[in-house]
């Protein structure tokens, strides 16, 4: 039976778009999720919202516990996983506001737990990760996009850097001649752990700012970020909801 869990982003860890909401106290053996999952319809699909930072936004990128997020959704029972994101651009054609359906991500993280496997104990662990994030998964979203006259980029590579500041000019530079598209603190470890416990998963960034490799713009602040994030958050749930009503048929 199909069960959606939506990982919210800043901004978008809104329970509005849920009937009938109710809290699912949840722990696992790896701790307890950033926050108590969420449990309701959207369209007369069961779907559980989780708050990545915490309702509060008290867990800095670093703290979060994606081990105990991505187990919580597995014991929760959800098929399938679809997580937003704020971030920043690297490319002049991706604007702010511009939804991006990532497939790719790059990991510059340092201080994560970022696997499941923490020794080769009973077997060597080497989960593939050649394309992290669902393929039909994210056809459905950027097709749904399309539908809803969005501003959406079918494809896009995300670094993950650890945080919580913002890059320099100089490696913002470097991640543009790396192939990186777009910016954020959040898809890794995140889809690497989706990955290894097998949910298909998928992920809508929207682009905030453009980060400060390009000279025109004054470096962004997270008040900025928030703000824009804010702005177009409405876009965001609109697909949420679309894209679920498509994967129910």
């Amino acid at each position: 039976m199909l069960k959606i869990g939506i990982i919210g982003g800043s901004g978008l860890d809104d329970p509005d778009i849920l009937k009938n909401p109710d809290d699912l106290e949840m722990t696992t053996e790896y701790g307890n999720p950033s926050s108590c999952l969420l449990s309701g319809k959207i369209k007369g699909v069961e779907t559980v919202i989780l708050a990545r930072h915490g309702r509060k936004h008290q867990y800095s990128p670093t703290q979060v516990n994606n081990r105990a997020n991505i187990k919580a959704l597995q014991q929760a029972g959800v098929t399938h996983i679809i997580t937003t994101t704020a971030c920043g651009s690297l490319r002049q054609e991706i604007d702010r506001g511009h939804l991006v359906i990532l497939d790719q991500f790059i990991d510059f993280t340092r201080f994560r737990k970022n696997t499941f496997a923490e020794s080769f104990e009973n077997g060597l662990v080497h989960p593939v990760m050649a394309h992290p994030f669902d393929e039909a998964l994210r056809k459905k979203l950027y097709r749904t996009a399309k539908k809803l006259d969005l501003n959406v980029h079918g494809k896009g590579c995300v670094i993950t850097i650890e945080g919580p500041r913002f890059s320099t000019v100089a490696e913002s530079k470097m991640f543009r001649m790396w192939g990186a598209d777009v910016i954020n603190m959040s898809t890794a470890p995140e889809a690497m752990l989706a990955n290894e416990v097998g949910i298909p998963y998928a992920t809508v960034a929207m682009s905030t700012d453009y980060d400060c490799w390009n000279g025109d713009e004054v470096p962004v602040t997270w008040e900025e970020i928030l703000a824009v994030f804010k702005q177009n958050a409405d876009n965001v749930k609109q697909l949420l909801v679309a894209v679920i009503e498509e994967l129910k048929e």
